[in-house]
């Protein structure tokens, strides 16, 4: 009994000590560049935290990241990247991403002989088979078995699991959002800065109606509630906007 109280004490130690690394939070320097000059107006995003700033004239911008955390840098004329904050960049408390302007494919049709010929019409997989993404297969495996779901919640491994299935429905649902309408959409209709779409994007997928319309293909409800969000969200900007103001002597 002493030997067991002796390891189970010797693992919490150990848990505590790498939960308290990975919750350290420090100031992290990200420089972004295409080619080799820095872009200006490009948004970074803390999935973790939902916080956002804008990257300077150099293309650099200060935001506080924790190990592990995941950034979605954006901008209106540039490609998405997803940056995963590590270790040595944790350290150095600096980063950099390399982006790449956004290129609009011609219309094109593929003809796909094989477009039925699949894991499931092969026999591989059953047709009633549950599908798990890497997020929710690693999560399902931490909360199984005899003794891992303890283990894994004494060392906080399955709520960082559960971030990562958050983080991974978001990427989704901003995957699914993006292209779905033009830029002049947003300016002329939504009246949306351009500079503002990509805040606006993820002000979109936080809404759990919008989300679900989304995510069920339904245009007509995804149009309402872009509609009204877009009202919203001007109003945040503004009342911000008015608070940001010097205020008269």
């Amino acid at each position: 009994m002493r030997l067991s109280h002796f390891i189970t004490i010797c693992f919490c130690c150990f848990a505590s000590l790498i939960w308290g690394q990975k919750s350290t939070e420090k100031a992290l320097l990200m420089h972004v560049v295409v080619d080799t000059a820095g872009v200006e107006k490009v948004n970074v995003l803390n999935l973790r935290s939902n916080k956002m700033v804008a990257t300077d004239k150099k293309g650099s911008c200060t935001i506080a990241v924790k190990l592990g955390d995941i950034l979605v840098i954006t901008a209106v004329n540039l490609e998405t990247r997803r940056h995963e904050i590590t270790a040595e960049e944790f350290d150095s408390a600096a980063a950099i991403q390399k982006m790449s302007y956004r290129i609009t494919p011609l219309e094109e049709v593929n003809v796909n002989e094989n477009a039925n010929v699949n894991e499931t019409s092969l026999g591989i997989v059953a047709a009633n088979q549950k599908k798990y993404t890497p997020a929710t297969r690693k999560l399902r495996t931490a909360q199984t078995g005899f003794l891992d779901p303890l283990l894994n919640k004494m060392s906080g491994r399955t709520s960082d699991l559960k971030k990562q299935v958050t983080i991974e429905q978001k990427e989704k649902l901003l995957l699914k959002l993006d292209g779905l309408y033009e830029e002049k959409y947003y300016t002329d209709v939504l009246k949306i800065a351009p500079e503002a779409i990509p805040g606006f994007q993820y002000y979109l997928i936080d809404d759990p109606e919008f989300a679900r319309a989304l995510k069920d293909k339904n245009k007509t409800l995804t149009m309402f509630y872009v509609k009204r969000l877009a009202l919203n969200y001007n109003e945040i900007l503004l009342k911000e906007s008015h608070a940001q103001e010097p205020q008269p002597q």
